[in-house]
Order: C-alpha cells, then structure tokens, then sequence
C-alpha cells in the first residue's frame, strides 16, 4: 500500500467533502496563490486514500494547480454503500464523473486533468471510455488524463498471488485480523529503513479499519481480471496523455507500463529513486513531471 511520509496538510490546503448526486467524497483540496491555471483531481488506487497524494498538493499548487484528491466510495472517509454492485468498476467511474462535473461546475479553475494512481488508473480510464461512448458528439470534461503506476491489465503474478490471498481473507476474516497478519508476514522481508514513523503507521492502521471490506473485495477482483483496454482509450486521441512510473513496480513491470504508453502514443516519465507510489516517495519529482505536462495541455 502507499505510504505517505507525513500528514500534516500544507497552509495551501484543507480537508474538504464533496457532496453530489453519486454521494458524498471526502477530499483533500489544495490552492494556488492566484487565479488556477488548471485543476487536477487525483484518484488513488487499490488500499490508498487521498493522503497518499498529501506531498503534492503543495509543490503543485505552487506551480499554479487547484488539486483535489479523493477517497474513493468505501476507502477510507467517503460513504460507504452497503450493496456489493455498488462497487463495480462503472459504478466508480460514474462516481468520478459527478465529482468532476462538481469541479468543472465551479466555474474558475481552469481545465480539469485527471490522474489515476494503480487501481486509480482502471478507474479513470473507465470513466474516459464511458463518458466518451455515452457522449461521443461532445467534447469530453477532461483535458488531459494521466496514469500513474497503471498497467494495461492484470497484475504482475507474483502481486496477484498476495491479492489472491487478501481476498481469501477478506471472505472469512475481520480487518484488524487480516492487519495483525499482514503486520506479522511483512517483519521478516521490511527493510529497517522502510518503517514509518509510529503516527504514519497508526495512520496507515485506521484507514485500513476505515476500508468497506466489498470496496477491497471488488477493487482485488479488478486487479485480477481486469482486460486490456489500451486500444480503446489509444482511440480517444484527442485527450493528451501522460503515463509516470517510478523505476521499479511490483504491481505491474515498468517496462509494461512504457509499453502501454507508446501504444497509448503517450509520453512515459520515469521517476528515479520511485517504486510502485512516485507521489509519495519522490514528490517534488512527480509534481514537477505532472506540471510540466499540465502546462502544455491546451483547454
């Protein structure tokens, strides 16, 4: 999971909740000093939570970006739906679109990119391609879409083997038994500088407890099973696109993320020193590849 270095939220940025007609979205919200020159709505993946964009907020509004991060619906502090078919891939999508028909319908911040982390770029490509299917004579909300530590399709196998073995778990367990297990499987292979601070790991404890355990079952099954789509969105070749890796990934290789991004006719930034979660382990890296690319997209 992504593991964000800190939690207290810059002067730049509050803790917000966005209330539209798919529910109710707690986000993290930052402000540039001016007018924005854009505004970038940030979806986390697979265990996450908006906090794991916490470092960017900053950097990015400095650089002149509105930015709202999200928990999904059943992550961390959005509502929770209690039908399992809430949880389905289109269901979120549509989740994603009211919130950015939230944002867009603001009126003053710029044009709206949208980025996907992991499971967030499943996400987000679901709502490109159905909004673009649903509406395919209008112009799409979105000026520009990015993937960050997203592939194509399933995970990589030995990823999908320790999925695999969540679900299981997710089937006949509680969550702070699961916890205490992953706790206890992960103290033989951590490296000793790889463990947070004791108010992140309280931190990373409660949002995991926070989690709807079908919100996790389903996101799981996606990361299993979820086709290769690639040729569909390369297809929407109106909408700039970035892909961002780190140098190494244990959910999908990087060299299949630079493969998705050629075929996608997208720019692939790899970001040294980054893993699986550039947002959290190189920021100002990430903030800037993010900025650079923004500020080239043309509304």
């Amino acid at each position: 999971m992504s593991t964000p270095r800190f939690l207290a939220l810059p002067r730049c940025a509050s803790a917000v909740r966005l209330s539209t007609a798919r529910g109710t979205f707690a986000a993290l919200r930052g402000e540039p000093a001016g007018a924005p020159r854009g505004t970038a709505l940030l979806v986390p993946g697979f265990t996450g939570s908006k906090e794991d964009f916490i470092a960017l907020l900053e950097p990015l509004a400095q650089a002149g970006f509105r930015v709202v991060a999200v928990d999904q619906r059943g992550q961390y502090e959005s509502t929770a739906p209690t039908d399992p078919a809430a949880y389905a891939l289109p269901e979120l999508g549509r989740d994603l679109l009211a919130v950015s028909e939230l944002l867009l319908a603001e009126g003053d911040g710029g044009p709206l990119h949208l980025l996907g982390h992991s499971f967030g770029g499943f996400v987000v490509r679901e709502a490109v391609l159905a909004r673009s299917t649903a509406l395919p004579a209008q112009a799409l909300p979105w000026a520009s879409l990015t993937l960050l530590s997203t592939g194509p399709g399933p995970i990589d196998p030995t990823e999908a083997a320790r999925t695999k073995m969540l679900m299981d778990a997710l089937g006949g367990l509680d969550l702070e038994t699961i916890w205490q297990l992953m706790q206890q499987m992960d103290e033989g292979s951590r490296d000793p500088a790889d463990v947070p601070a004791p108010e992140i790991a309280d931190f990373l404890h409660r949002r995991w407890l926070a989690n709807d355990p079908q919100a996790l079952l389903a996101m799981g099954d996606r990361l299993l099973g979820e086709p290769d789509r690639t040729d569909l969105l390369a297809a929407l070749d109106t909408l700039p696109k970035l892909a961002v890796s780190g140098v190494r990934d244990y959910a999908w290789p990087v060299e299949e993320q630079a493969r998705t991004a050629e075929r996608l006719g997208a720019r692939h930034v790899v970001v040294a020193g980054a893993g699986h979660s550039p947002n959290a382990e190189r920021p100002l890296e990430t903030a800037a590849a993010l900025a650079d690319f923004w500020s080239t997209v043309r509304p």
